[in-house]
Order: C-alpha cells, then structure tokens, then sequence
C-alpha cells in the first residue's frame, strides 16, 4: 500500500495515540488493582487471632461474637494428634483434641487483655477435664497462644488469679503454643444463634450467656 508522506505520517500518529491509551489504561488498572489489592492486605493484617477451649463451644461461640471488636467466631478443635478429626471422635477423648473457638479480632478495637477477662468469666478454670456435666479432656479449659505477647499475657493473667484466690481453688487452665485449627461441621457453627430453644441451650448457654451479657455489658457491640 503506497501512502503520500503526509497520509503516512498521518497514520503513525493515529498508531502511536492508540498504542499510548493502551499503555495508560493498562497502567492505570494495574496501579488501582494494587492500591485494592494493599488495602485489603493492610485491612487483614491489622485483624488478630486467638484461641480458647473453655468446654462445649457452643456456650463460648455464643459470647464472644457479643464481643465489640470480634469480626468473626468458628468454633472447632485444636490441641490434638489426629488430622480433620470429626465431632463423634473428638467426643471419645482419644484423639486430644479440645472443644474451642477461634476468634478474629480488631486490636484496634478489642484487647487480647479484654478476650482473656471474657474466656475466665465465660467457664470455670479450676475444673480439671470437664465443665459441668461435660467430661472429658476435649472439654478441657485452654488457651493456645498464637504469639509471645499472647502467651506472656495469658500467663500473667494466670498467676494473677491465683495469687489472688479469685475462684477459691488453682487454675488449671493449659497455656500452650497453637499448632493448629480444625473447623467443627457447619451445623455446630453459630448454634445457640440458630437453636436458642434446643434443650441443652435454653438449660444451660442461655443462663450463661445471660449472666456474661450482665457482667460484661460495657464491652459488648450492639
């Protein structure tokens, strides 16, 4: 195809214009992808975990997710030797796992401090193995420290309560290092929210929930 000089340089430039916006609408999604892509990292960095056993996670799912500051709860296993280990085995005690929710957290908003007042107020730490008619080392009260911070407060807090005699017998609450987190089937996530008049809950996680909202209504979300 023969074009006269100035239909040739009439064309480069047209190619040249096209080929410049392709470029700056390029960079353009790639800059504004990465901006989205930084803030939601920024976002989910700035949220922590913890995790407690403090027996049938039913109860303790129910009060931390009234917690201000609690993104999410999912109650699971931890703490055991057997991997995916389902509910009807974990109830046997062989495989050493314990009941326990895990909580994401805004540290911003809620304290590692404020979750450790919440699990010694959410059970009964001097009970060796079990919490009420509950038996069995799955039911076992525990916390399992995701950094050093965690670990040094959660045994601080500890000692505090047994040099003060705050339950009138030791604590025999477990501190040790989380390894690792098993999710529960998905029909014990969110149970007592769901299943408020089932027997067990309206016996026995209503009345603690009930009290726990009472004592601890100042740090609640709404």
């Amino acid at each position: 195809m023969n074009l006269e000089p100035f239909e040739l340089l009439n064309s480069t430039m047209k190619y040249s214009i096209i080929i410049a916006s392709v470029i700056l609408i390029g960079a353009m999604s790639i800059f504004g992808t990465t901006k989205n892509e930084q803030k939601m990292s920024s976002s989910e960095a700035a949220l922590e975990k913890a995790t407690f056993g403090a027996g049938c996670f039913w109860c303790v799912e129910a009060m931390y997710q009234d917690i201000k500051g609690v993104t999410s709860v999912v109650s699971g296993y931890s703490g055991g030797h057997v991997k995916n280990p389902a509910y009807k085995e974990v109830c046997t005690g062989r495989t050493g796992h314990a009941e326990v929710i895990q909580v994401t957290y805004d540290p911003d908003i809620v304290s590692y401090e404020t979750l450790l007042e919440a699990f010694f107020l959410s059970h009964d730490p001097t009970q060796l193995n079990r919490q009420g008619a509950d038996v069995g080392t799955q039911y076992r009260s525990v916390i399992f420290y995701h950094t050093a911070v965690q670990q040094h407060l959660a045994e601080e807090k500890k000692a505090a309560l047994n040099r003060e005699d705050a339950f009138g017998a030791p604590v025999v609450t477990e501190i040790s290092a989380f390894e690792k987190f098993y999710p529960a089937e998905d029909y014990h996530q969110d149970y007592y929210a769901i299943n408020p008049n089932q027997p067990y809950c309206s016996r026995v996680v209503g009345p603690k929930l009930d009290k726990f909202r009472k004592v601890f209504k100042d740090k609640l979300s709404n």
